[in-house]
């Protein structure tokens, strides 16, 4: 049994925002106007291009991830799920004006997703700033 839904349309950056969050408790995003739906966005505190690169590796190293799209401000990867194979789109933006990433993740299909979403997003994060630790005390070279 598979539950792949199709691709989003909505998805990308809009006038500096990811897509608004459905009715729906099956997704968490930085710009979520709902509380419940709501996280706090990542400071930027490395190199915008540097923050892409850690972030991509963060998120490389999860399983049954795949990265669609990734560009210097913008990254998109799809998670499967291991036993329905339930795909659930996560994205990134980094705004460098408010010098943060924002990040949306969400389910293509069902209602709820029993806080899937919202705990991988911690793991992310965490992940993400552990990697930024290490970034932060490797010896650094002239570029």
């Amino acid at each position: 049994m598979s539950a792949t839904a199709r691709r989003p349309k909505s998805l990308g950056v809009r006038n500096g925002r990811l897509a608004p969050a459905p009715d729906s408790p099956n997704c968490v995003s930085t710009q979520a106007d709902r509380e419940h739906q709501r996280m706090d966005s990542i400071p930027l505190t490395v190199d915008p291009v540097d923050a892409m690169a850690l972030l991509k590796r963060v998120v490389t190293t999860m399983p049954r991830t795949q990265i669609v799209t990734s560009d210097d401000n913008y990254l998109h990867a799809e998670f499967t799920s291991a036993l329905f194979r339930f795909v659930d789109d996560v994205e990134f933006f980094l705004d460098r004006e408010q010098r943060v990433i924002h990040f949306r993740s969400a389910s293509r299909s069902g209602r709820s997703d029993f806080g899937v979403n919202r705990k991988r997003m911690q793991a992310l994060v965490e992940a993400f700033q552990r990697e930024i630790l290490i970034h932060d005390r490797s010896p650094k070279t002239d570029r």
